[in-house]
């Protein structure tokens, strides 16, 4: 029986009402004294796997290894050894659209309904990106409406492209412009674009298509002039922008094209200086480096992939790439703050 079924939506809905009258606190419970200590660091990019999404995705691929083993008590533990508060719920690749709009739906209920129950039965411990059946545009309508009303979600998860689309495509012009009605705030992961499968033997995909699906799709969002169309949505890219910040040069230049600066009233630069970017798998100088020349660290936001990667990893990696005290501490914990304010205890 999934989760769905046995607690029921009334079930959820009252568990998850702490989640909707305010702030979050940190911690509470025997152990909230000694983690409220050292415990202050909200991590962006933190997966989890829910047992009813593990069985059904492993009919169509199978789940990647650190998913299988994932227990809401294995994040914690790895939550309280890094002195992270807070970390803010999303599922991963391979998402959850087989082919089956339905399908996808009931599983990004599930989903969403297991992910707002986990952060009410551990008060101040998580929140929520939500899931939506990309690229089904009237069931991804509705679950925006049921977990940013009902659920309280912090925001919304998506993926990077969906076949052989990218974010800035029309065809998902629908779902932005209620996203951006409601200034949502929308956390994208990088997955692996049909395009680009089994090119490289013996090298993951995720090696390499992950940063660059990224970048397609800041490329395809900002060029296509969705960009400017939502000024009011607040986007978070995973793994320090994928490739972006490297390739900036070409993108500037690209951007004096005449078709292509009408869309851009405001410049390439600015379109890209407002988006935020999370630390996941990039914390290290090589990849800090470009982003920084690019963004504030008021743009840079704590991720770190949990289960792929420890949170330890992280914030032992984020030390030896130049930032200041103000800015690691901007970094893992105010920036966050500033886009999930709820979060404040």
């Amino acid at each position: 029986m999934s989760i769905t079924e046995s607690c029921g939506r009334r079930h959820v809905l009252a568990g998850v009402a702490a989640l909707g009258a305010g702030a979050l606190p940190l911690v509470r419970g025997a152990r909230a004294e000694t983690v409220a200590e050292k415990a202050f660091r909200i991590d962006v990019h933190h997966h989890m796997a829910p047992p009813d999404y593990i069985a059904e995705i492993s009919r169509h691929v199978p789940p990647q290894g650190p998913l299988k083993g994932w227990t809401p008590g294995a994040s914690i533990e790895d939550m309280d050894r890094a002195g992270v508060a807070v970390a803010i719920l999303s599922i991963t690749t391979p998402g959850l659209w087989f082919g089956d709009d339905e399908k996808a739906r009931h599983l990004a209920r599930l989903c969403n309904d297991y992910g707002a129950k986990l952060a009410s039965d551990h008060p101040g411990r998580f929140g929520l990106f939500a899931a939506l059946p990309f690229p089904d545009v009237d069931g991804s309508l509705k679950e925006i409406e049921y977990a940013l009303d009902a659920l309280k979600a912090e925001g919304i998860g998506l993926f990077t492209s969906y076949g052989n689309k990218w974010l800035g495509n029309a065809a998902f012009a629908p779902i932005f412009d209620e996203l951006n009605r409601r200034k949502a705030v929308v956390y994208t992961h990088p997955t692996i674009n049909d395009c680009c499968r089994n090119l490289l033997p013996d090298v993951s995909e995720a090696v390499i298509e992950y940063g660059t699906d990224t970048t397609r799709t800041i490329a395809d969002f900002v060029f296509s002039g969705a960009a400017t169309r939502y000024p009011d949505l607040r986007l978070i890219f995973s793994h320090a922008g994928g490739t972006m910040p490297f390739l900036i040069e070409r993108f500037v230049n690209l951007a004096k094209t005449p078709k292509l600066a009408a869309r851009l009233p405001h410049g390439v630069l600015a379109e890209l200086k407002r988006f935020y970017y999370d630390t996941a798998q990039s914390s290290n100088p090589g990849a800090v480096s470009s982003l920084k020349e690019l963004v504030a660290a008021s743009q840079i936001v704590f991720g770190t992939d949990f289960p792929f990667r420890t949170l330890e990893e992280h914030v032992d990696g984020l030390t030896h790439c130049g930032f200041s005290a103000a800015e690691l501490q901007a970094i893992e914990r105010d920036n966050a703050l500033a886009l999930l304010p709820r979060l404040r205890a």
